[in-house]
Parts: structure tokens; sequence; C-alpha cells
């Protein structure tokens, strides 16, 4: 194939163009956290908790408050986005808006190095200020290696859940299955079991959200844990890839704890209380250096899911 006839496919391939076009405005004009239209789905999800969710209900009830508040929101928004797809006339550019949107690279990347700066420094206090946001634990009772865990932590799920996933999700079913995915993700982010209000209310949400995960994140996991210390990745991955409560989640803090030899996982304290988590990974503390290998690491890999699905919807003519 000439090159010619190879920019000419790719300009033809709209799930292809949306793709880099998305990655490319991603880069060059983020949103900032603050004012992302994300952080109002948040609190949407917030206000109609507390009209919906009352702990004086009985177990069963407050489940299918849960339910109902979940397909509430989450299915209007389904209407709306395939009612709109229908109307706009350049559909590539709408699904390359939406992909733009549920995105959430460069703010993951800009959160990993600003820990790890605050984190060489022993900067507590900056470390619990930028953790505080993604947290559902209380930030300042963590010593300053439970902020190191803590942030290792962080920063694994949020590139595999708010740019794994959402490359996944995008590859099998456009910038719609993108923002839907970040809409799940964000609900039982909003609606956590681990706070005492949403200990029933929020499961519904928790588990949607994991199953979501499970295929996206377990492949990232396996691409992760190819090259320096594979074999010891898998073998941990044999012994512990169970163990965590939710099986995406599981296996890229298993592998990565493995690979770089980092102790994760262990006792969290919510609201006051201590929950007993599976210890995962190796025995050393997350440490600034530590970090610094996390986000190299899986910035690597993420430039090979990405070539790879480029390379799937090259060949496959895309989705879109």
């Amino acid at each position: 194939m000439t090159t010619s006839a190879f920019i000419a496919s790719f300009i033809t391939n709209s799930s292809l163009l949306a793709l880099w076009g998305a990655l490319l405005l991603h880069w060059l004009l983020p949103i900032p956290y603050p004012i992302h239209p994300l952080r109002i789905w948040h609190r949407l999800a917030l206000l109609i908790a507390t009209r919906v969710n009352h702990p004086h209900d009985n177990y069963a009830q407050r489940l299918l408050a849960g339910y109902l508040a979940w397909a509430l929101m989450w299915f209007t928004v389904v209407v709306l986005l395939f009612a709109t797809s229908q109307l706009v006339w350049y559909p590539t550019l709408f699904q390359l808006t939406l992909l733009w949107l549920a995105l959430d690279w460069q703010h993951t990347s800009q959160l990993s190095h600003q820990f790890t700066h605050a984190y060489n420094r022993s900067d507590k206090d900056q470390c619990r200020q930028l953790l505080a946001p993604h947290l559902n634990r209380n930030t300042t009772v963590l010593s300053l290696l439970g902020l190191g865990k803590a942030g290792a932590e962080t920063i694994i799920l949020s590139y595999g859940r708010h740019v794994v996933g959402v490359l996944f999700w995008y590859a099998l079913g456009g910038g719609i299955a993108a923002i839907l995915y970040r809409l799940a993700i964000g609900l039982a982010r909003a609606w956590s079991p681990t706070r005492a209000q949403y200990a029933i209310f929020g499961y519904p949400a928790i588990r949607i959200a994991a199953i979501l995960d499970i295929v996206p994140l377990r492949l990232f996991a396996l691409l992760l844990s190819l090259g320096r210390n594979g074999q010891v990745a898998i073998q941990g991955l044999r012994q512990q890839g169970e163990n965590w409560h939710l099986p995406g989640p599981g296996w890229l803090l298993v592998v990565t704890g493995y690979k770089l030899a980092l102790s994760l996982g262990g006792p969290a304290i919510y609201n006051n209380l201590k929950m007993q988590r599976p210890r995962l990974g190796g025995r050393i503390t997350p440490a600034a250096l530590h970090i610094a290998q996390i986000q190299q690491l899986i910035t690597q890999r993420l430039y090979v899911w990405i070539a790879i699905e480029s390379l799937l919807l090259y060949f496959w003519g895309g989705i879109l």
C-alpha cells in the first residue's frame, strides 16, 4: 500500500480519526478538573441520593432504590445520546467530542507528577490535598507511608478506569460507549459503599462498575506483566489475583505490585472504621521513586495499548 493510499484509508476511517482526534484534543485542550462536566454528574448523583436513599428503610428497599436511581440517571443519558446522534451533521465529530469528555489521561499524569514531587519532599499536607478529591477515605489520618501507598493505588486505578477502560469501550461502541462507561464509573465513585450512608444503596453501582471493568483492566494487567519480572507478576496473579474485592482493579494492583516489588492494599480506614483489605504485591512500601516508576511503566504500556487498538480499528474498519 502506498503512502497516499494509507493516508486516504486513515482519513476515511471515522473511528480511527475520532480516536486520534480526541487524544490530540485532550492533550492540547484539556478540561480543567473543577469544571469538567463529569463533576456536574457527580454532584447530581449526590443530590439524587439524598432524595431516594433513606437510612431508615430496610435492606431490600435501599438496594432497590440503588438500582432504580442508577437506572434513572444512566438510561436517561443513553436515550439522550442516541437521540442526539441521529440529529448531528458530523457523527465523527460527535463521537470525538464524547471521547474527549470521557478521557482523563492528562489530569492523571499531572496528579502523578505533582504527588511524586510532594512525596519526595515529605510534604504530607500537599500529598493529602492532592489525594483528597480521589479517595473516599479521610486523608488527614494517613501517615507519610500510608500516603505513598494510597497515592500509588490511586494513580494505578485512575489510569485503568479513566484511560484504559474508556479506550476499551470506545473500541467496542464508539464515543457513546466511552462516555457511558465513565458515567457508570462516576456513579460507583459517588455512591461508594465504603461511605456509611451508601453501604447498601451503592452496591448496585459498584457491582455494575465491576462488570464493566473486568475485561479492560484484566487485559491491561496482562499487558503490564510483559517484560521484566513478567514471570513474577504472573505468579502473583495466580496467588492473589482473586483476593481483591473488585476483580478488575485487583489484577492491576497485583501485577504492578509484583512487577515493581511494591506493597499495595492492606487495611484502610473509612468513616473512622478500619476495613481489612488484602495485602498485595511485594514488600517495599512505595516511595517517590516507585511512584515515578509506576507512571513510566503505565505510560509505556498505554502507548502499546493505543497502537494495538489503532491497528484493530484500522483493519476492522471501525465501529462508527
